[in-house]
């Protein structure tokens, strides 16, 4: 099994393409923050933050992130990360049990036609761009002509994530559907 690896626009995440489906078209994604919650849903996601010096693990459609903690090196902690994904993999477990949590998403539904508008945009320009960093945006909702967006991923956390959302994901959204005023990021 051969696993490519590419960097991220954040420098504390690298992006794993193992060349296979992870969690697979259409199924969406999976975005963990701490060990406790990957090991009730992912034993993937679990496995990887037992090589320790993880922060966070991505898994996107085809591809994993791992942002690692600040003490951590890339060096040391790349080959670690390699092998906990290969050895998944091989052991034929499963990438994710039970169903991913949706979050509600909120808005009024007067503006049913504005939001299908908006997450048109976002899943054809948007998503498949961020999917290439190694991330993922989530829609949370719209009131008052304001988006709010959740990063997962690479884009969580990343130094130039909010500029992303200012000038790209607004400036565009803003373009198409005149009715949006703004955009902001919200945690899950």
């Amino acid at each position: 099994m051969f696993i490519e690896t590419e960097s991220t626009p954040n420098p504390a995440t690298l992006k794993f393409l193992p060349g296979r489906e992870v969690m697979g078209a259409g199924r969406g994604t999976a975005d963990f923050t701490d060990a406790a919650e990957a090991a009730a849903r992912s034993p993937l996601a679990e496995r990887i933050f037992r090589v320790g010096d993880v922060a966070r693990v991505f898994l996107g459609d085809d591809f994993i992130t791992v942002t690692k903690t600040e003490a951590a090196d890339w060096q040391a902690l790349k080959p670690r990360v390699l092998g906990a994904i290969m050895e998944h993999f091989l052991s034929g477990a499963p990438v994710f049990e039970g169903a991913e949590d949706a979050a509600a998403e909120d808005y009024d539904p007067a503006d049913a036609e504005i939001v299908e508008q908006i997450k048109d945009l976002l899943d054809t320009r948007v998503r498949p761009a961020v999917a290439g960093d190694g991330g993922d945006i989530i829609f949370r909702g719209y009131r008052n002509g304001i988006v709010r967006l959740h990063l997962q991923g690479a884009c969580a956390g990343c130094p130039s994530s909010r500029a992303t959302l200012r000038h790209g994901v607004e400036t565009m959204l803003r373009h198409y559907v005149p009715e949006v005023v703004a955009v902001e990021q919200v945690e899950a």
